[in-house]
């Protein structure tokens, strides 16, 4: 929403606001440059990705209300009001532009195919001219209608795009098919023939809007990925008065230095010092590991983290925009503004190309009426016509969106989703590569690794007395020793006198013996002497990165339970793909420095980071990218939303949490890290399409609009047909598609 921060030193005023109407790179573009040139004016930046505008100007010289005065007379909206209902209102009318655009697009496409097939099969059909003109005039006239709308906007400010080239385009072959439908004598008289280009005025249209639709859903991602983050922070908080009392509050009236109490199961409101209580908190949005982190007094915790299974109270550090998960938002919302679709360069080229064309095309009549003879007039008509006809950007509006379709489609069927355009153009100059450690390279959740025994021990007891004190006990490892033991078979024995020790582990009597189980100090503090061959062997595990946990009874110990988050079989094999591709591979991770290089060393990573905060993993993609490297981030946790919106490529795994998948411009299904070479190449072959589309597509025009003006009728008579213009046209966009159908036939 709005948000205004003002300079006490000066009158200098920082003001982002939402704007509605934004369409496409052009648009925004127009209102930077409009405002940026207002008086009083500072800074101005507009984020297509978020639809608003950063601000910095002088309150002294102008205000937001002004400057939304400006961007009103453009055709647009700025909001400046700071409120939820304007918030709502906001979104509302985007889903409403949003759902319009689909509708008209399906509605479109709905009327065109039978207009082609009256034009191209069954053009003997009686009265098919006057259907074709039933069926197009609503496709043109009203589904159609926004590129008129905004083609007079771009002329108002006297610039152009692709708008005014399909406005243009659109507009010439549906006046002259009409034209030719109802005076066709006027042709016939002279010699010529009328034809109707009703099915390239709506196809144009249909396949436009076709491009514009997918833009608008790929922008609408970035809000939804916005929206859950903010909403992982509780809307209220249990606030602790000096006397005891507590009063539930609004997060927002919360304050510096109130005491706030947390029960089990809930949400922590804001950043804090734990002041009372042990609890376990998963901060796997934060540092991304599976493991929830002990809290006691003196111990951080951070606005929302979810609070497991104890109750305690902490005193706030930092609220509002201060927290962790604030400024977490924060960079989401700045480094998803930084990124450029790729179709902006159809936008420019068309800025220029659309002037030209439309020279060309009068020109054309010019000379054809002052040197044209008796004919003169009659061929100058035609001559405009059939240049404005022949440069039809249809080639250049379907060279983008159709290769992105069946590349995208290509991708899908091989676990890669590529979720919008904006990434694939830089996607092909990656050379660094981030992997997140916890659920990236390894699978994400710890598991029994191994069950070692001491010597002269009954295993399936002790397998039986595991099973059943850890189904009782609460400590997150608890699980994963349920899990193993009950798919060996172990039995569910009866457990008395049941104690849980925070930090510690947990005891119990099991059929009239007393069990110990938890770390070596815990046990050790029974009174029980650790075997030796078992302390060695807990040494190993411990040094290869794995939680080893003790069991023992009164006497001795009994064994030992190693659990770990196992490695995935994909993760060294896809490491060892990128080195090949010449690409390097990064490991940035929450988890301590030990088991950090022991899964590098496994997957043969040699560059890696432990204990990274969320922010840190932003900025050492910043230094990265500051050094000149191109950089994709792998992630899938809530922690790494940061560091996949800094990046320029980022890529979430297909299991991951929602908002690192809403963030990531590509994902990974199946958590398969080898699909990451695969994705690179897949990207190369998508540009390298669309560029070879484009090329082509200008190369007709560059061949086609001299011909279509006359240039060849000096030296050989020849005069350019509008109906061959028209075909000439149709051939150029089933060439731009027909080439990008052989993505699916091209390595990846």
């Amino acid at each position: 929403m709005a948000e205004i921060k003002e300079n006490v030193s000066s009158s200098i005023v920082s003001h982002v606001c939402p704007v509605v109407g934004m369409q496409c790179a052009a648009c925004a573009a127009r209102i930077e440059k409009v405002i940026g040139k207002q008086a009083g004016v500072v800074e101005c930046a507009v984020n297509l990705a978020a639809n608003n505008v950063s601000l910095k100007y002088d309150s002294s010289v102008t205000s937001a209300e002004k400057l939304a005065e400006v961007v009103g007379n453009m055709g647009f909206r700025l909001v400046v009001a700071c409120n939820d209902e304007a918030k709502a209102e906001v979104e509302e009318q985007e889903q409403v532009r949003y759902s319009e655009l689909k509708r008209n697009t399906v509605w479109a496409l709905t009327l065109s195919i039978p207009i082609v097939l009256l034009s191209m099969v069954f053009m003997d059909v009686p009265y098919a001219d006057e259907l074709m003109a039933v069926l197009a005039t609503p496709v043109v006239m009203y589904f159609g209608r926004s590129f008129f709308v905004n083609a007079w906007k771009q002329f108002r400010q006297r610039t152009a795009n692709m708008d005014t080239l399909v406005a243009l385009s659109v507009g010439v072959a549906y006046m002259f098919s009409i034209f030719n439908m109802c005076f066709p004598e006027f042709w016939l008289k002279r010699g010529v023939h009328p034809h109707v280009y009703f099915e390239a005025s709506s196809v144009i249209v249909t396949f436009i809007m076709l491009g514009r639709l997918l833009e608008e859903k790929a922008k609408g991602n970035t809000s939804v990925a916005i929206r859950k983050l903010i909403g992982l922070a509780p809307k209220s908080a249990m606030l602790v008065a000096e006397d005891g009392s507590m009063k539930e509050v609004r997060i927002e009236d919360l304050n510096v230095g109130d005491v706030v109490a947390v029960r089990p199961g809930e949400k922590i409101p804001v950043d804090g010092v734990v002041v009372d209580g042990i609890s376990y908190v998963d901060e796997s949005m934060l540092n991304g590991e599976a493991l929830p982190v002990e809290k006691k007094k003196g111990e951080d915790v951070y606005a929302g983290t979810l609070n497991r299974n104890g109750a305690f109270r902490f005193r706030a550090t930092k609220v509002g925009s201060g927290t962790m998960l604030a400024m977490i938002i924060k960079m989401v919302q700045d480094a998803q503004g930084s990124k450029a679709p790729i179709q902006r360069i159809v936008d420019k080229v068309a800025g220029v190309f659309v002037p030209v064309i439309v020279s060309i095309a009068i020109l054309s009549m010019i000379v054809w009426i002052v040197l044209g003879g008796e004919s003169g007039v009659v061929h100058g008509i035609l001559a405009f016509v059939t240049v404005v006809i022949i440069a039809c950007p249809c080639a250049l509006g379907l060279a983008t969106p159709t290769a992105i379709m069946v590349g995208i489609g290509k991708g899908a069927e091989a676990g890669i989703l590529i979720k919008d355009a904006k990434s694939l153009e830089i996607m092909r100059n990656i050379d660094a590569v981030i992997l997140d450690k916890t659920g990236t390279i390894t699978e994400g959740r710890p598991e029994v690794a191994d069950v070692v025994p001491a010597e002269n021990v009954d295993v399936e007891l002790m397998a039986n007395v595991l099973y059943s004190l850890e189904t009782v006990s609460e400590h997150p490892l608890a699980e994963s020793v349920v899990n193993h033991f009950n798919v060996v078979g172990a039995e569910l024995l009866s457990v008395t006198d049941f104690e849980s020790v925070t930090g510690g582990g947990v005891t119990g009597v099991v059929s009239g013996r007393r069990y110990y189980i938890g770390n070596a100090k815990f046990v050790k503090s029974k009174g029980v002497k650790l075997e030796i061959d078992l302390e060695v062997r807990a040494n190993e595990l411990e040094q290869s990165a794995m939680t080893v946990v003790w069991i023992a009874d009164d006497t001795r110990s009994l064994g030992i339970v190693s659990i770990a988050d196992k490695v995935k079989s994909t993760s060294a094999d896809a490491v060892k793909r990128l080195h090949e591709q010449g690409i390097d591979v990064y490991m940035l991770t929450g988890d301590n420095r030990a088991t950090a290089e022991a899964v590098a060393s496994q997957v043969g990573i040699c560059h890696y980071e432990a204990s990274v905060l969320p922010q840190e993993k932003a900025e050492f993609i910043k230094r990265l990218q500051a050094e000149g490297h191109c950089v994709a981030m792998v992630g899938d946790g809530i922690n790494d939303s940061a560091a996949l919106a800094q990046a320029d490529i980022g890529i979430a795994m297909g299991k991951g949490s929602d908002i690192a998948l809403d963030i990531a411009k590509m994902a990974i299904v199946g958590n398969d890290l080898t699909k990451i070479s695969d994705a690179i190449r897949l990207s190369c072959n998508i540009v390298r399409t669309i560029r070879q589309n484009l090329f082509w597509a200008f190369v007709y025009n560059m061949v086609g609009v001299p011909i279509a003006a006359g240039v060849l009728y000096p030296v050989n008579g020849f005069l350019l047909n509008p109906m061959i213009a028209g075909a000439a046209m149709a051939f150029s966009s089933v060439s731009v598609v027909t080439n990008s159908l052989l993505l699916r036939y091209r390595g990846k």
